[in-house]
């Protein structure tokens, strides 16, 4: 073998390696964000993935697997959409974004979980949480059985709103599984995290998720923000009878977030263009 060719070999070999470690696919988008996976849901073929089992703070897409819970529930007829839920002062006193619910007052379980998917309530988590687990304790030992359930092998879960907890923790991979089981099992859930805003008491909030507004069929799902692990989205958009379902995490920022959603989405989108083509 000549000269040349090692060190066209070498080469070869040493660009596959750094593409490995970076965890960018040959055919995929640069992305700025820490980690991302896209799924064709519609099939469950993964079409892109960087770096989706690093482990980071879920932040509020937490949220997600408080209202899987919470779904289930309803639909076991353990507790209905119309239940008034009393609001103790734990719920009342959570910090981070907020539904503004006060101590005392008594609020549907349905509004609960339009604050929780759509403005992302603290302390309409924990409101919920007491009332479905019975203690905050009890409702977070049921995610992480549910996690468990789903596949979820790299996630641990502190609280149900995503709140900053030590040992807290989960991965692309992971949240692309739960969204998915999630919007398999309950398609509804659309109709409330594809709203731009929500207003209770007086108080109008909008939601966080930007690609509701700029994408095109983008109809959820959710976002977060912690300072340990940057911005967070699900995203999801449904084409003719394809669903795509994107998972950024680690962004610097919301802009950024939004930015490699909408490139993962595009992605995905003319790839099934192509095969269908």
């Amino acid at each position: 073998m000549t000269i040349a060719k090692q060190l066209f070999l070498s080469l070869v070999i040493l660009t596959s390696l750094l593409s490995a470690a970076t965890g960018f696919a040959d055919e995929g988008p640069r992305l700025a964000s820490r980690s991302a996976i896209l799924m064709d849901a519609t099939t469950g073929r993964i079409l892109f993935a960087k770096n989706a089992d690093l482990p980071l703070q879920p932040a509020s897409i937490t949220k997600v697997l408080s209202l899987y819970l919470a779904d289930e529930a309803i639909r076991a007829g353990k507790v209905h959409p119309r239940d008034a839920v009393k609001i103790s002062r734990k719920a009342g006193q959570t910090g981070g974004s907020k539904m503004f619910i006060q101590p005392g007052s008594e609020i549907p379980l349905e509004e609960l979980l339009k604050g929780m998917a759509v403005v992302s309530g603290n302390d309409a988590s924990v409101a919920v949480a007491e009332y479905i687990g019975g203690t905050v304790e009890n409702f977070v030992a049921q995610m992480n059985r549910k996690a468990r359930e789903l596949g979820m092998k790299h996630s641990i879960f502190i609280n149900p709103n995503g709140l900053p907890a030590k040992g807290q923790q989960t991965t692309a991979r992971d949240m692309l599984i739960l969204a998915n089981d999630y919007l398999r099992t309950f398609p509804e859930s659309l109709n409330i995290h594809s709203q731009q805003q929500f207003t209770y008491r007086d108080i109008t909030q909008h939601n966080r998720n930007a690609l509701l507004k700029r994408y095109p069929n983008a109809d959820g799902l959710k976002t977060g923000w912690v300072v340990a692990a940057g911005y967070h989205i699900i995203a999801t958009a449904k084409r003719d009878n394809t669903r795509l379902i994107a998972v950024v995490m680690g962004a610097k920022n919301p802009a950024l977030r939004t930015k490699d959603a909408e490139k993962l989405l595009d992605l995905g989108f003319d790839l099934v263009q192509k095969r269908q083509g």
